[in-house]
């Protein structure tokens, strides 16, 4: 066993910044890398030293294998870190630290070959005796249509080598199968280089509900319990929760999930943390979906029910440390729910929406967590995945959970660009949320109660209009005596001067 002195954080953004915190707690050095994009970025800021890897586009900085490692030898570090995301599920990446003499801090690549295709991944869980959905590996348009008959409609068409909702169809009849199957394939090998598209029963509004686990090098295994990530749009998790509020999901059924999460892991030789995700059906069965080699998006609800800190079991296991509690020791307290904060634009079919941050408060208080990686003055990049941070709350009750999340959203100010902040007011203000009654077909099902706007009667339009006119000028008025009484985040400039400039901007 050996300490590390330094690590790489092979990622950027809110992540980078995450696994950065918990280093420096830990007395470890951080070093950042970035792309010219990120060269102001938050988590370069937070580093004990800095390197870039390249242009802009992922493929020419952050997915570069050789130039990470290059980075990690010159600065001599121990470990790297992925984080999730790019390199994160890479075996060959993991191999190329071996090489190097570093270590990778997350699963063998072993583990990651054997799960990284979600074809061979349930092949390996059914062996395993992890309850997988019915489905076949199918060549053309007939075959799939042939094996559709036999599983029964609705089924849908999936990327082999895929995730994050891309390549994925479904299809309710076999009339449209044949432009379902191209759609699916030509969306494949767009975003994954792999045409491979297989196909699977859909379970009709199921519960998507994920198990965490972590393992030792030496054999140890836990599931540290449960999240409810239904909550997506475009097959894309926007808000996750733990525990389930799903009724039917004793914790029994739970402690099912976990044990058989546990039994998965082990059968492909991980350690490290991981996540087993599962559809979850009205009536109590279950179904493997994937599992996720790496630390997951969502994780902080974990961490804010069980005190413990993902990342740095992550680190102490990569190590060689054992796991320092076993199953029985683990005990989930209150809930905690967790809102991703996109730059994006809802009402248009959730368009991502780049450019510099001009104002960001963020929100505090009891309970309340914000992972971030942006600050005022900011870019939100085109080249990246735009979300800007991952607010989370903690509670003794998942209903105190739940309006402790409306007044953070509140509280929650972001100008310069489109973000989903009132996308989630409108969520969690919804009657159906609120009781934790919903799947993954919530927000299509109620999209023009979350996406649109109130309908006024046209008697009303006029007045209506006046008085919005009035509240932005009040509102204008405010925004420039705060923002003069503060001077320029927090320089010395006369607040007359401040003043006339905001208003030359305008």
């Amino acid at each position: 066993m050996r300490a590390f002195k330094k690590v790489l954080v092979a990622n950027r953004g809110e992540i980078a910044v995450r696994v950065t915190r918990t280093l420096h707690e830990m007395g470890i050095r951080a070093v950042a890398i970035y792309s010219d994009a990120d060269r102001a970025a938050l988590h370069v800021r937070m580093a004990d030293e800095a390197y870039p890897v390249g242009p802009a586009p992922a493929s020419e900085s952050y997915l570069r294998v050789d130039k990470v490692i290059d980075v990690a030898k010159k600065a001599g570090c121990d470990a790297v870190h992925p984080g999730y995301g790019f390199l994160s599920e890479n075996p060959a990446f993991a191999d190329a630290c071996e090489k190097a003499g570093i270590t990778f801090i997350g699963p063998p690549a072993s583990a990651m070959r054997a799960m990284g295709s979600k074809t061979a991944a349930r092949a390996k869980m059914a062996e395993a005796g992890v309850p997988i959905v019915p489905g076949a590996m199918c060549d053309t348009t007939d075959e799939a249509i042939a094996a559709a008959k036999k599983i029964g409609f609705p089924v849908m068409l999936k990327a082999a080598a895929g995730g994050g909702g891309k390549g994925m169809r479904l299809v309710g009849s076999e009339g449209e199968m044949a432009n379902a199957w191209e759609r699916a394939r030509s969306e494949a090998k767009k975003f994954f280089g792999d045409d491979t598209v297989y196909i699977e029963k859909a379970i009709l509004r199921p519960r998507h509900v994920e198990i965490q686990v972590l393992g030792d090098r030496d054999g140890n295994m836990v599931h540290v319990f449960e999240r409810d990530c239904s909550i997506q749009r475009r097959n894309q998790k926007v808000v996750e929760e733990t525990p389930t509020p799903a009724k039917h999901a004793s914790r029994e059924l739970i402690a099912k999930m976990g044990a058989i999460a546990v039994q998965g892991a082990k059968a492909v030789g991980y350690h490290s943390a991981g996540t087993f995700e599962f559809l979850l059906a009205d009536d109590g069965s279950f179904y493997f979906l994937e599992m996720n080699t790496r630390l997951q998006v969502e994780h902080p609800v974990t961490e804010l029910v069980t005190g413990t800190d993902l990342v740095r079991e992550m680190v102490l296991i990569a190590q060689g440390e054992k796991l320092s509690f076993a199953q029985t020791d683990l005990v989930a307290r209150g809930a905690a729910i967790q809102c991703r904060v996109y730059a994006e634009d809802p009402a248009s079919g959730f368009l991502p929406s780049p450019g510099r941050i001009d104002r960001l408060v963020t929100p505090s208080g009891p309970g309340v967590r914000d992972d971030g990686g942006a600050y005022p003055g900011s870019e939100v990049s085109s080249f990246y995945d735009p979300l800007v941070s991952k607010l989370c709350v903690w509670a003794p009750t998942r209903e105190r959970a739940v309006a402790r999340m409306r007044r953070a959203l509140s509280e929650y100010v972001v100008t310069g660009i489109r973000t989903n902040l009132a996308f989630h007011e409108k969520l969690f203000s919804h009657p159906e949320f609120a009781a934790g009654d919903y799947d993954t077909g919530f927000i299509e099902r109620h999209k023009d109660e979350l996406l649109g706007y109130p309908q006024v009667p046209e008697a009303d339009r006029d007045a209506v209009a006046v008085a919005v006119a009035l509240a932005a000028a009040r509102m204008e008025r405010a925004t420039g005596a705060t923002s003069a009484a503060r001077g320029e985040e927090g320089s010395r400039l006369s607040p007359w001067v401040a003043q006339h400039r905001a208003h030359a901007l305008r």
